[in-house]
């Protein structure tokens, strides 16, 4: 069977779950060809393989931890080479998004971006994606090279599939611009407990409504009661309330979880881009005709300090 290259996102040897997800839909189209960069490389292979991966391709080297995006390109081409795969499958993350458009330019692929599922077809893997602020719904196939595709994360579930997973070392001959970027200090993220935005499978967002970063709390109490991730919209976040980082939206971060409730947020056009490709929506607005509720599977009109800890309250009880 044709065999799909998959760029494995770990810290440390730790495989996310993004990756996990990868490897679901590589399977959908050939046998899947995980590629391990960095420190931990090799401890990846024991989780990669009970997913699917038939292969484990690994590289350490100091490039990988002290310069950005070439040395992964530089070695992702080498895997590319090697192996001759039907797809390159890649985790949409900034980094991700930006190792995929380099690579395809150097092997003369098209690319797609984004997408949210993949499906098996004789002229190639076809691709479905969210275009215009998630507006529409696209299916495409790259039709020039080998697609090189991006996905984002929650867009598959986690389908473990034993295969051989077989540890093999990849050589990497590292390019003249490989050294060009150099990574001078980091700085750990200060850790809340809760999951990654972009990765989580609950994402309970505040907005305008929360009216003030004191109130932010109930937002977060709810969210720790379902195990969620806590996002804003832009006017929290430029507001004050809420960290840039926790930004949903065009000019945020685009999450696709099972579940998003939103709370206090109108649903301009700029936030809907960000999550309007999430499973299930919830909508809590005092405003009836807020723009939020032509796009929600479920809507509250109610004041969300009156309905948010309510339904704090009621989860806390059914758990427990």
């Amino acid at each position: 069977m044709a065999e799909v290259l998959v760029l494995v996102d770990h810290v440390d040897g730790a495989v996310r779950k993004p990756t996990l997800e990868l490897l679901t839909l590589a399977r959908r189209i050939g046998d899947p060809v995980a590629v391990a960069l960095g420190v931990g490389a090799e401890a990846t292979a024991s989780v990669l393989g009970e997913h699917g991966a038939v292969k484990v391709l690994t590289a350490d080297a100091a490039e990988f931890g002290d310069y950005l995006v070439v040395p992964k390109v530089d070695a992702l081409q080498a895997a590319f080479d090697a192996v001759s795969p039907v797809a390159v499958l890649v985790v949409s993350s900034a980094e991700g998004k930006e190792i995929a458009a380099r690579l395809a330019l150097r092997v003369g692929s098209g690319i797609i971006t984004d997408a949210t599922d993949l499906e098996a077809d004789a002229k190639g893997p076809i691709a479905t994606q969210a275009a215009f602020a998630a507006s529409y719904t696209t299916r495409s196939r790259v039709s020039k090279g080998v697609p090189v595709i991006t996905v984002k994360p929650n867009s598959a579930p986690v389908e473990p599939a034993a295969a051989a997973g077989t540890v093999q070392a990849l050589s990497v001959s590292f390019s003249e611009g490989a050294r060009g970027t150099k990574v001078t200090g980091r700085t750990p993220r200060e850790s809340t407990g809760r999951p990654e935005l972009t990765e989580a499978a609950i994402v309970v967002s505040g907005g305008r409504g929360v009216n003030g970063a004191e109130n932010f709390p109930l937002i977060e109490a709810l969210a720790d009661s379902l195990g969620a991730a806590v996002g804003a919209s832009r006017a929290a976040v430029d507001a004050g309330w809420y960290p840039h980082t926790s930004q949903v939206g065009q000019t945020g971060k685009s999450v696709s979880p099972q579940l998003y409730i939103a709370s206090g947020i109108s649903g301009a056009i700029q936030h809907r881009a960000g999550m309007q490709t999430s499973k299930t929506i919830v909508a809590i607005n005092k405003d009836a005709e807020a723009p939020i509720f032509d796009l929600v599977d479920y809507g509250v009109v109610g004041d969300l300090f009156t309905v948010v800890p309510q339904l704090t309250d009621e989860i806390i009880t059914r758990k427990g």
